[in-house]
């Protein structure tokens, strides 16, 4: 397996209230890091809960990876919308991924991929599409927009073969049929958000 992509951190979320605007929805967008092993199921990750199946959960959604080199962008783009200093440096799983990995981007990453870990098996299904909560929890309004004209966003992941896996660990892409590429299938989806 190559060293060069390897899990940084693997992170779970318990629902709860989250203010957009001027209500208050439920939300398990906001991630907490997890010390050693965690158990993946066919549903994601052990302790991980998911409040709107329609945008993360299921059995092609299971678990949300992250590029961690995307976060220099978020900080910079969180300071120029005026978010205060004190709170634009953000601990993994800010952006609402279970895995943020390092040495793997979208641009790598085709539709049916697998990420080949030591003791699990997961496949790439389609990218992240940023919503309304993304903007609430980045603190900017121009947060989902920002994610559409980047293509930083992520991609979702089904289980293969269920297992466990753990923040610091090297993963291996294997490459499917290669038809889509992540960044392919997220430009369809987002030009509602780039008009």
């Amino acid at each position: 397996m190559s060293a060069s992509m390897r899990v940084v951190g693997v992170q779970v979320g318990s629902a709860r209230k989250l203010a957009v605007g001027e209500r208050t929805v439920l939300s398990a967008i906001h991630k907490t890091a997890v010390a050693g092993a965690v158990e993946v199921t066919a549903l994601g990750l052990a302790g991980d809960e998911q409040v709107d199946l329609s945008v993360h959960g299921g059995l092609e959604k299971a678990v949300y990876a992250y590029p961690s080199e995307h976060y220099a962008f978020w900080q910079a783009a969180r300071h120029e919308a005026g978010v205060p200093a004190s709170d634009t440096a953000q601990p993994w799983g800010a952006i609402g991924e279970n895995l943020t990995l390092r040495g793997l981007l979208e641009t790598q990453v085709w539709v049916g991929d697998v990420l080949q870990f030591a003791n699990c098996r997961l496949r790439v299904t389609q990218p992240r599409e940023p919503c309304y909560k993304f903007n609430a929890t980045m603190g900017m309004n121009s947060a989902s927009k920002r994610m559409a004209q980047s293509g930083f966003c992520g991609f979702y992941l089904a289980v293969e073969q269920a297992g466990h896996l753990q923040a610091g660990e090297i993963f291996e892409l294997v490459p499917g049929p290669r038809r889509v590429s992540i960044p392919e299938r997220f430009t369809a989806k987002m030009q509602k958000h780039l008009r």
